[in-house]
């Protein structure tokens, strides 16, 4: 079984606490009061216990606090995939879409979903899906 991971020890364990007394998301809560249970001496099996967390989590939340400190342990939103589109696309298709199509030159009277993906890709070799 490898070493644990030490926590840093700038913080004690009443600070965490009170860090955790103002920290408004429910996950960062239950991770900083873990935290202060390992710093008060407790084992990573209890701050896992108090938490409803496996001790790979707690493993997790130690490395977490020691890179970024309290503020590391607030529930982040993924970052989700690029975007398609850059700027220049959504410009040069909001242009399009407001002049409106010329049937005599892109074949249709009205835009569709379908014909503004073929467009896409023509002006700009972009694929995507409709």
């Amino acid at each position: 079984m490898a070493a644990a991971i030490r926590v840093r020890d700038d913080f004690s364990p009443g600070r965490v606490r009170a860090f955790a007394r103002r920290a408004k998301d429910a996950d960062q809560v239950r991770h900083l009061l873990a935290i202060a249970t390992i710093l008060g001496g407790g084992s990573r099996s209890d701050a896992a216990r108090g938490s409803g967390v496996t001790l790979q989590i707690v493993r997790d939340r130690v490395l977490r606090f020691n890179a970024y400190g309290p503020d590391g342990l607030e529930t982040r939103k993924a970052p989700g995939p690029d975007t398609i589109l850059d700027d220049g696309h959504r410009r040069a298709l909001a242009d399009v879409i407001e002049a409106g199509p010329i049937p005599a030159v892109h074949g249709v009277v009205r835009w569709r979903i379908i014909v503004l993906v073929q467009w896409l890709w023509e002006e700009f070799e972009v694929s995507i899906s409709k």
